[in-house]
């Protein structure tokens, strides 16, 4: 059986008060959106181990989230529509055996639909996007890390193919 969390918005605003369950994919499809999501990831020049594609929704967080940011938004915009196909909503807490499709016009607050993404992800890899955020943070910068390191790479490999 697959896992489900119910979130519920706390925080000020229009959501206040409204349930959501974010239930996980079938373990097919959350490999294919995985894997979407690293040959995105190439596509945008980061560099990816060849064995990480086995790993599926764990791979991403071993190439690491914040290289998510180099992917382009043609590329993103589908990974983050497939998200919302993981989260429903509960309409009346009094009846928790009632859940619903969600409709995107029924989220008011851009936070809600920024913790909704956050708590599929975390559902999928075991981690949360909070804990990875701050142990990133906690690292050291590295010179490999520099962004500097994506422009030198594409500018050489655009020098070698001009040759």
């Amino acid at each position: 059986m697959r896992k489900t969390i119910d979130v519920t918005i706390s925080e000020e605003g229009r959501d206040k008060g409204k349930i959501f369950v974010v239930t996980e994919m079938p373990a097919v499809k959350a490999e294919k959106w995985a894997t979407k999501a690293l040959l995105a990831l190439g596509r945008s020049g980061v560099d990816i181990p060849e064995d990480i594609f086995s790993a599926g929704m764990a791979g991403l967080v071993v190439v690491g989230i914040s290289k998510l940011l180099h992917v382009s938004f043609a590329d993103a915009e589908p990974l983050l529509d497939e998200m919302f196909d993981c989260i429903q909503r509960r309409p009346d807490p009094k009846n928790p055996e009632l859940v619903m499709p969600i409709s995107i016009n029924e989220i008011e607050e851009v936070k809600t639909v920024v913790r909704l993404r956050a708590e599929v992800f975390a559902l999928h890899t075991g981690f949360s996007l909070a804990d990875i955020a701050s142990k990133l943070k906690a690292m050291p910068a590295s010179p490999s890390a520099s962004p500097n390191t994506k422009t030198s790479r594409r500018s050489s490999r655009r020098r070698s193919q001009q040759k």
